[in-house]
């Protein structure tokens, strides 16, 4: 898909989805910094920050950038091509100590199993609320309810002509891996749980899940939207099916003598 639409454009865009879904935050745009002239200067460069914390900033309405020198995780840092994976990451140790898994060759799987940019393919990248972007988006990223969450997703399917959404993650590299790499280079959203390393670090409630999808589907996903706030939306919040439901039980208690 093109991204045929302008800055101006995604500014609206992003607004219409926080009105549309009723979301807490803003959904964040991702660009990929290739050379030091991409570089915002209106952004604030974060000092030893983990992805997912840049993240989080960016959803509370921050424009910020990460530098491969100051993203502190360091599973993220190799995901993107920054330096390499720690040998205690990689030989899955380090997840045995963390508590995540109680076998080594469990949490050596999971890691092998990541996709990862090339080394050295990006400087540095860019987070920002979409509702105030400056450059069209490489990435989309939507962190709230799974029900605000599948709205995105079924407009999403509706762009893709109906096939199946298939998602994969490994409970592991969330917002890094899960929300941003997979969908940069496969072209194709993916839905996440969330993972140990960002609801630690950061803000993310039990009841929160993530979504990210390439920048190039986001009018699709915002016309259907539009079409989904008119009937879809508002039924199926005002729980219609389920009062009925209710009203039956109520009469059925009644005609047996209740009160």
């Amino acid at each position: 898909m093109n991204k045929d639409f302008d800055v101006e454009e995604v500014k609206k865009m992003g607004k219409l989805m926080i009105s549309i879904l009723g979301l807490k935050g803003s959904p964040v745009g991702i660009n990929f910094l290739l050379k030091d002239e991409d570089f915002p200067t209106d952004a604030e460069v974060l000092k030893k920050h983990r992805y997912c914390q840049a993240l989080m900033k960016a959803n509370k309405g921050s424009s910020v950038v990460l530098t491969g020198e100051e993203i502190s995780c360091p599973a993220a840092a190799s995901a993107f091509g920054f330096r390499p994976l720690p040998e205690s990451l990689k030989s899955g140790k380090g997840l045995v100590g963390f508590g995540i898994v109680s076998d080594p060759e469990v949490g050596k799987k999971m890691f092998e199993g990541m996709l990862r940019l090339d080394e050295n393919k990006i400087k540095g990248i860019h987070l920002y609320p979409l509702e105030k972007a400056s450059e069209i988006p490489d990435i989309i990223i939507v962190e709230d309810d799974p029900e605000k969450l599948m709205w995105i997703a079924l407009a999403y399917l509706h762009a893709t002509g109906g096939e199946r959404i298939e998602s994969t993650t490994a409970i592991l590299q969330a917002t890094c891996v899960d929300s941003t790499i997979i969908p940069f280079l496969k072209n194709r959203m993916n839905l996440t749980y969330g993972c140990y390393g960002c609801r630690d670090a950061t803000d993310l409630s039990e009841k929160e899940a993530i979504i990210g999808s390439p920048g190039s589907y986001l009018t699709p996903i915002m016309e259907h939207l539009n079409y989904l706030k008119e009937k879809a939306i508002p039924r199926s919040r005002d729980k219609g099916a389920l009062s009925v439901l209710k009203g039956k039980s109520n009469v059925k208690t009644c005609e047996n003598g209740g009160d």
